[in-house]
């Protein structure tokens, strides 16, 4: 056995402690990490304004930021005015300029401060510091990241994906009319444990696990996630993988990936459904739901329909669990070596923070 919380065997390994999920204070300490981890923005098609608050990465990373767009090139920048703190854009626009609401400091759209009223007898103004920051910003197959202090490249994390299944990120069209902000009321590691394992499918999901062969469903886990992959039954809807795929031929239902800490991408046919989990207290969680739309006449077939219906049975599980988790009697338990080989790892990459 190693010396690890977690031991690297599955076999003799015990779950998380309770006091993960409840404690305060390793709540704040395990939110240090998203600091430098790549936060999903959006596809670049779904913005339609040229300047766009992000309110979700500003609750992640405690940094909040506007998405800036001049021409073909995108920014993030601080949404923090640099005169005395005040949050800059509340709502999307095509202004030319961003404007203070509290004093007027006006900055360009590149984040350079170009005036402040009051300001004439000011000493070496302005200087660096009166800018607005701008953060680290990368793209794949159209998905906008951004990051605070990336400690790997953005490439290196969705390797995985591009190599399995990036023939199908094309095409794909943001459906606002499928935008769910789901408030839970659990510790957001409780959702993730739940999404990292399809053990529980038979007996949380009857509509979902007849779209599934259970006895098919695979867990492979690599350095920066998961991915888990449902077979589709016989007569139900599933990819078409082209010849060079390692999965062509297979009846493949959905692609299931989870990147540390905090980002799901689901794959099914009629196209990518997005989740992002916004921890937000111990025990309240915010999850953003996303949809891009490539086959919409599959919308209702298959693992990826009634994807609300999923999310609420889902919910049921996880809440209860935060209760469970909340007595004396409960401290650890074990993993199913063959069912939760995500959620092991999950646990491993919490415990040991890069």
């Amino acid at each position: 056995m190693s010396g690890d919380l977690i031991d690297s065997d599955i076999r003799v390994a015990k779950t998380l402690p309770s006091k993960y999920y409840t404690d305060e204070n390793r709540f704040r300490g395990i939110l240090k990490s998203f600091k430098t981890s790549w936060q999903f923005v959006g596809l670049s098609n779904q913005f339609t304004s040229q300047i766009t608050p992000v309110d979700h990465i500003g609750t992640l990373l405690d940094e909040p930021m506007v998405r800036v767009q001049n021409g073909e090139s995108t920014q993030m920048l601080s949404n923090v005015c640099t005169h005395r703190g005040m949050i800059l854009c509340h709502e999307q626009s095509d202004s030319k300029t961003i404007q203070c609401p509290y004093h007027g400091r006006t900055f360009n759209r590149y984040g350079t401060m170009k005036h402040m009223p009051g300001f004439k007898d000011v000493v070496d103004f302005p200087s660096e510091d009166d800018h607005l920051p701008s953060f680290d910003f990368q793209t794949w197959n159209g998905f906008e990241f951004t990051s605070l202090k990336p400690e790997v490249d953005l490439e290196d994390v969705l390797r995985p994906m591009q190599e399995r299944i990036g023939w199908f990120f094309s095409d794909l069209n943001y459906d606002s009319e499928r935008d769910r902000n789901w408030d839970i009321h659990a510790n957001w590691m409780l959702y993730v444990d739940n999404y990292l394992e399809g053990f529980h499918i038979p007996y949380v999901h009857p509509e979902l696990n007849e779209a599934l062969d259970k006895e098919e469903y695979t867990t492979e886990c690599f350095e920066h996630g998961v991915l888990q992959i449902g077979m589709a039954n016989e007569n139900d809807v599933c990819f078409k993988p082209p010849e060079s795929s390692i999965d062509s031929g297979k009846r493949i239902a959905a692609y299931y990936w989870w990147f540390y800490p905090n980002l799901m991408i689901n794959v099914y046919p009629w196209g990518v459904s997005v989740n992002v989990v916004v921890p937000n207290e111990t025990d309240s969680t915010t999850v953003l739901f996303r949809s891009y739309v490539k086959h919409p006449e599959l919308l209702q077939q298959g693992a990826g329909a009634e994807l609300d219906k999923v999310e609420l049975q889902d919910q049921f599980v996880v809440e209860n669990c935060m209760k469970g988790l909340r007595s004396s009697s409960y401290k650890r338990g074990r993993y199913s070596a063959k069912h939760e080989r995500g959620v092991h790892h999950f646990h491993r990459m919490i415990s040991n923070p890069r």
